[in-house]
């Protein structure tokens, strides 16, 4: 059973397609990088998964579990991290976090050493009692990322979550995100930062005007795009380059 299957899914706006019957699956213990240029209906996607916009048509399942059909159940398994974070900035980050494990039900001592170690890890127990309107975006960042992190969700989905973090706080969240998919979690994220995506990615979709050009690991992009030994950057721009009337075809996995 995947993580994360999805299959047929669309969305429209005003008639135009945004997401044109995409689909694909993440694993547990897998990094899956959904790229694709500006307007290429990434985050779309993912806040179709996420449960925050309704798809016009398709499957989504987490851990088997339908979540169109039951979309509470799914949400517990799922973090969503946007690419703008979104904090209640007269709120502390200990009362931020306080909150939030509050929402999903966890008990005032489990959250407590959740919120501590999720603070610690990321660098901001020193500004624990910080109200969030004073912290710097990064700061901002890491606390959203805690807030998403404190119910130990099985699926973590992050829309560029390196933006706006330092050299040294972008290393302690891809560290985290690797200790999460050691753990047998699934990772799905967008970046424009290529070079994270060739390093960390175990898997890699890329869209272009809503439809999933191609999917496969590193080498199996090479491959299609002709480009042996040539970086992530040289072969996403050769694909989404090539003319929309001659799609690129999705490879087979490779790594399954």
């Amino acid at each position: 059973m995947p993580a994360l299957r999805v299959s047929g899914l669309a969305k429209s706006y005003g008639g135009k397609l945004a997401v044109d019957q995409i689909g694909f699956d993440v694993r547990a213990g897998e990094l899956y990088a959904l790229l694709g240029p500006n307007g290429a209906g990434k985050t779309t996607t993912l806040r179709m998964i996420a449960g925050l916009l309704s798809a016009d048509r398709g499957v989504i399942e987490v851990f088997g579990v339908d979540a169109r059909a039951d979309p509470v159940a799914a949400k517990q398994m799922i973090a969503w991290l946007p690419d703008e974070p979104m904090l209640y900035d007269k709120l502390t980050v200990w009362e931020y976090l306080e909150f939030v494990a509050g929402l999903w039900g966890i008990d005032a001592g489990t959250a407590r050493a959740r919120a501590e170690d999720l603070l610690r890890t990321l660098g901001l127990w020193d500004n624990r009692n910080d109200r969030c309107e004073t912290f710097s975006r990064g700061m901002k960042q890491k606390a959203v990322l805690a807030g998403a992190l404190i119910h130990h969700p099985s699926l973590l989905m992050l829309d560029e979550p390196l933006t706006g973090l330092d050299a040294a706080a972008s290393r302690l969240v891809k560290d985290m995100l690797r200790k999460r998919i050691e753990d047998g979690a699934a990772v799905i994220l967008t970046t424009h930062i290529l070079e994270v995506a060739e390093r960390m990615a175990d898997r890699i979709g890329i869209i272009r005007d809503g439809k999933l050009l191609i999917e496969g690991n590193l080498e199996d992009l090479r491959a299609r795009a002709g480009a042996a030994g040539q970086s992530l950057e040289d072969v996403f721009l050769s694909l989404v380059a090539a003319p929309a009337e001659a799609p690129v075809s999705v490879l087979s996995d490779s790594t399954a």
